[in-house]
């Protein structure tokens, strides 16, 4: 239990930083914030990766991170265009 909370935790990390530095353009987005979207994405990767069986091959599970990175960039996506609503549309804060 504990080991799947470590590996959700770094596996998110990585995989939200990793979707930052996919989607285009600046993201308004704090470190904290990319780490929750990155460890919701593995997680639903992982869930959806078990649903259909590709969670448990021989070796490194390339579909799965994939799956996980995919999930991380649609996710990173639709935040940062939430904080650009919010913000006015030019990724500063509007007085």
């Amino acid at each position: 239990m504990i080991g799947a909370i470590v590996s959700a935790v770094v596996i998110g990390a990585i995989v939200g930083a990793l979707a930052r530095l996919i989607v285009p353009g600046r993201q308004n987005m704090s470190i904290g914030l990319t780490l929750i979207v990155g460890i919701v994405a593995a997680l639903l990767g992982t869930l959806i990766a078990q649903a259909f069986g590709w969670a448990d091959t021989k070796g490194i599970d390339w579909i799965e991170h994939i799956l996980q990175l995919v999930l991380a960039v649609i996710g990173v996506a639709i935040v940062a265009k939430m904080a650009q609503g919010k913000t006015g549309g030019t990724g500063r804060t509007t007085i």
